[in-house]
């Protein structure tokens, strides 16, 4: 750690290398496979038709080989499309969300949402053909040792197959999302990413972008933190009209379609998305409402550390603990990869290829997407990790939690596209396991001060993962709800997202400075076919504290059968990959345990 209020240069923080994906976006390389990516869906086209791969109205009578063998064989060319379409949209979105002023990776992107419309299709046709299948699929799984293998896949497509619209319909579905919902969930990341704001720093008035003004929200300087917070508001106002119409199409467009498909409410289709059920999700939120108490103690107690009456917005994020918590980007590296060697070798080293070999785009800039994330590149076995790293103690865990992801992509390598992912309420398991891992054995090394300020980013991202969360879903659960009757103008949604502050936060924040624009800017909204995407943070949160309580019981023999989860979270319902564990996910008492560790922290944050 330097000294404090050392900086490092933006220019010195290193950008992603996709050259070992493609040349670039004029590159022949990108070219070709972007012809190839066509021929691959014409020819699966061709397949379906020749397999009668659609809905039928009665269970198809062919011979239980014949319907495996047609069945391998779709299975092997929709692996071979999403294998080459999985490198062209990683390598576009690349740029795309590094810099939104450049028109080309806009135009590329368009062009492959044509083709994924098609892709699109071909699931549903899939869908439908083992929907169809349905009383059949365990003599057809039986005949097929490949079936076996994607048993879950399977069955998971007839199940949802029920929930379709004809194949007509659901094909226009696809396309006109692409400039319904999708569009308008484009238009919100580029009115954002490109925003810049007019504020007062060291005399001057700079124009900064806004991302770089929001992670002011972590600076020392109460009164700069209190400038960034009402520029930004006065930054987003000026495109809230914009954004608003964004999201009521996104929203729109997830209520017409689950009408249209028969599901009771937009919910049920996230549900399903994350394989968890509505018992599960109850016990969840009730246990997390039950710790609202254990949440808003922390937030009082970091209130009397800054030597406040109560917190203001802009200081939620504020540190607390040692001045000297600045991290260059070596330092971020060095802690990171020490701490995942630690837990495993495999583990480390994938972290230190992550960082040696420039997967990482680390610093904000200009037209870059705020936030982070990180996407897989499956064709080369990588992934690739965007950031807007800030040399904090909070950049480090999100470098951390981001590289959990990549680790959790590490345990999948080779497996087919079908079979990869997660849910993406078993997605943040690693991600939330590698924040923790590292915060915990930071934590042994440090002083009392420093230990104050590694608490404090842990309860801080526990009070966004869990009560900030909690604010999100009944924000969301009521946006849809009255979308479905008219649209919501800007103040409407302002209003209901203070609502929703001032039911979870209550007096722990002064309630005249709730964050009205949290709608505006949270990127997690505009996904039309994402809907609910709040939820599984708070899900994989605990889940994955949890897990690590177990780790902390066993020790080096937890690592096998850890790693051997992260791998089969693409096939597998979150109850029973959970069940695994003993973990019991639809009995509040276990998000109950993870919530004691919890409030163990605050206890711990309260004595420092």
């Amino acid at each position: 750690m330097s000294e404090a209020g050392a900086t490092t240069p933006q220019q010195e923080l290193p950008r992603w290398d996709l050259t070992n994906v493609y040349s670039g976006l004029e590159g022949e390389d990108y070219r070709s496979d972007l012809a190839r990516l066509e021929a691959l869906l014409s020819a699966c086209e061709t397949q379906f038709d020749e397999c009668d791969i659609r809905r039928h109205a009665a269970t198809p009578s062919d011979d239980a080989a014949v319907l495996a063998n047609s069945l391998e064989r779709v299975l092997e060319s929709v692996n071979e499309v999403a294998l080459v379409f999985d490198a062209l949209e990683g390598i576009v979105y690349a740029y795309f969300t590094t810099d939104s002023y450049d028109p080309q990776p806009a135009r590329e992107l368009s062009k492959l949402e044509r083709f994924d419309v098609r892709r699109r299709q071909l699931g549903v046709r899939l869908e439908g053909w083992l929907g169809s299948l349905d009383a059949r699929l365990d003599e057809v799984i039986t005949t097929s040792r490949m079936a076996q293998e994607y048993e879950d896949f399977l069955r998971r497509s007839a199940e949802r197959s029920r929930f379709r619209m004809g194949e007509d319909l659901e094909a226009l579905a696809a396309e006109l999302c692409v400039d319904g919902g999708g569009a308008f969930g484009k238009l919100q990341g580029n009115l954002t990413s490109q925003l810049k704001v007019s504020l007062e720093r060291d005399g001057q008035i700079k124009e900064l972008p806004i991302a770089e003004v929001h992670n002011l929200c972590s600076h020392a300087d109460r009164e700069l933190r209190r400038c960034a917070y009402e520029a930004e508001c006065k930054g987003w106002a000026s495109v809230r009209t914009g954004v608003a119409a964004s999201l009521n199409s996104v929203k729109g467009t997830a209520v017409t379609l689950a009408r249209r498909r028969g599901r009771s409410e937009v919910l049920d289709e996230a549900l399903e998305d994350n394989r968890i059920d509505r018992r599960t999700l109850d016990a969840l939120l009730g246990a997390i409402r039950e710790a609202f108490p254990i949440f808003r103690c922390y937030l009082q107690s970091k209130a009397t550390k800054l030597g406040l009456k109560r917190l203001a917005w802009w200081d939620l994020m504020a540190p607390v603990g040692s001045a000297d918590q600045h991290f260059t980007w070596q330092q971020a590296r060095e802690l990171i990869v020490e701490r995942f060697a630690g837990f495993s070798e495999e583990m480390g080293s994938m972290a230190a290829a992550a960082f040696d070999r420039n997967w990482i785009d680390a610093g904000p800039r200009d037209g870059k997407r705020g936030g982070a994330f990180c996407m897989s590149i499956s064709r080369v076995e990588e992934s690739r990790i965007l950031a807007n790293f800030d040399h904090t103690i909070d950049g480090v865990s999100t470098l951390a939690h981001e590289l959990g992801h990549a680790f959790h992509n590490h345990c999948q390598r080779g497996l087919p596209m079908l079979l990869r992912g997660a849910p993406m309420t078993l997605a943040e398991t690693a991600s939330i396991f590698c924040e923790t891992l590292v915060a915990e054995a930071a934590l042994a090394d440090a002083d009392p001060g420093q230990q104050l300020g590694i608490l404090e980013t842990q309860l801080s991202g526990a009070t966004q993962v869990c009560l900030d969360i909690s604010s999100r879903f009944l924000f969301e659960s009521r946006v849809i709800e009255r979308r479905a009757a008219s649209e919501l103008s800007p103040d409407e949604l302002c209003e209901l997202m203070r609502t929703a502050q001032a039911e979870t936060y209550a007096d722990a924040v002064d309630a005249d400075t709730y964050h009205p624009y949290m709608w505006l800017w949270k990127p997690h909204y505009y996904v039309f076919d994402g809907n609910y995407y709040n939820f599984p943070y708070a899900f994989g949160h605990l889940f994955g504290l949890g897990l690590y309580a177990l780790y902390r019981e066993h020790g080096v023999g937890f690592v096998d059968r850890y790693t051997e989860l992260l791998r089969d979270t693409g096939r597998g319902d979150a109850a029973t990959l959970a069940a695994r564990f003993g973990i019991d996910i639809r009995d509040r008492a276990f998000w109950q345990t993870s919530l004691r560790m919890v409030e163990e922290q605050v206890a711990r944050y309260e004595e420092l």
